[in-house]
């Protein structure tokens, strides 16, 4: 971490900063970028962020290339520069970075699987269900699921992205008789509960140096994440190895 941006009750910590790339930490229920509830979000303080730093007059070039759910937190990156947008958008869309997120299931999964359906979303309500497959408007969804530690009727697991589709492992877990604890939408998760995923890692090649890097952090130490607590120091001391 190289520095905290504080704005209202969120602290967002910048994890790497230069001319083109900025990776940082999304706060839970944070907005990755301005929505119909009017709160702030997360690009627009880094605008400020940037403005304020850099004490640059005007508007503030930032590009958002990809997307948290608002429930999730984590590490997200953004271009500050149009030739690092593009590149890295095209990355985005082409699936060339490693995405890895830890979730905690409800139930008990065995052993690694990889999950693929298609996914269709209600535009009106903003639902993502499984559909048949050649259902209209369908995209095929798949990921990787390898669980890291059972306890008390949960799993906590590590979900490897292979396509980016809107609520994605929320709804393939659900589908598959593992909704996320505390997903209220798909999970049957309860007031008061924050939804237990989390965007712990993300690999990809710089837009104009073209090196490999790589971004990391845990999730807080809330609920329940906290009951796998050996297990994640573990992953995270593992993965940085």
């Amino acid at each position: 971490m190289i520095d905290t941006v504080r704005a209202g009750r969120y602290g967002i910590d910048v994890l790497y900063e230069d001319n083109h790339l900025l990776a940082v930490v999304k706060p839970p229920n944070l907005p990755a970028q301005a929505d119909r509830s009017g709160d702030d979000d997360l690009l627009s303080i880094l605008k400020r962020y940037i403005g304020n730093k850099y004490q640059k007059p005007g508007n503030v070039y930032l590009g958002l290339v990809h997307r948290l759910d608002r429930p999730v937190g984590g590490v997200m990156v953004f271009a500050r520069t149009s030739k690092a947008a593009a590149r890295l958008s095209a990355a985005f869309a082409e699936h060339a970075q490693d995405r890895r997120y830890l979730a905690v299931l409800r139930g008990s999964l065995p052993g690694e699987v990889t999950l693929e359906d298609d996914l269709v979303k209600d535009p009106a309500t903003g639902t993502v269900r499984v559909a048949p497959a050649g259902t209209p408007g369908a995209k095929h969804a798949r990921l990787a699921s390898r669980p890291l530690a059972r306890r008390e009727g949960l799993t906590l697991t590590e979900a490897r992205l292979f396509t980016g589709r809107a609520h994605q492992i929320r709804v393939q877990h659900a589908h598959a008789g593992l909704p996320l604890w505390g997903d209220a939408r798909y999970g049957q998760g309860r007031p008061g509960q924050q939804i237990a995923l989390w965007a712990a890692s993300l690999a990809l090649e710089h837009p104009t140096r073209h090196v490999a890097m790589r971004f990391a952090c845990p999730p807080p130490r809330t609920e329940p994440w906290t009951a796998f607590w050996p297990e994640i120091e573990a992953y995270f001391k593992e993965n940085d190895a």
